[in-house]
């Protein structure tokens, strides 16, 4: 699967445990009518890959949907959901397929006009 979006925020790299495990959160927004803020982590040997992004930076995040199940001591199952990030590539402008933006300064004046010329337009 994968998100697009914006970088919000980037955590520095925690350690925990004896045995060193790694994890760092990046926090992007997504661009739709009702942008979400999405929390991706990254673990171990992944935490790397943030190191060359930037808050404001515009995204692609390849990711796992990961689930796990915890018994409390009363014995009910409790669940918990994690976006586990394991490829970061910046968005580029103009991707093949897409279509570029045009404003006015994308076209050159017309060198001369014929006010006689039939108008071909279907409208």
């Amino acid at each position: 699967m994968e998100v697009t979006g914006k970088i919000k925020k980037i955590d520095e790299t925690k350690t925990f445990g004896n045995n060193g495990f790694r994890k760092r959160e990046m926090v992007i927004t997504t661009d739709e009518q009702y942008p979400q803020m999405i929390l991706i982590e990254f673990v171990q040997d992944k935490c790397d890959l943030l190191n060359s992004f930037k808050v404001g930076e515009e995204i692609k995040v390849s990711i796992n949907l990961r689930g796990r199940e915890w018994i409390n001591p009363e014995g009910e199952a409790k669940y918990f959901n994690s976006i586990q990030g394991w490829r970061v590539e910046k968005v580029q402008a103009g991707a093949p397929g897409e279509v570029p933006p045009m404003d006015a300064a994308s076209f050159e004046p017309a060198a001369s006009i014929d006010e006689n010329e039939p108008d071909d337009l279907p409208f």
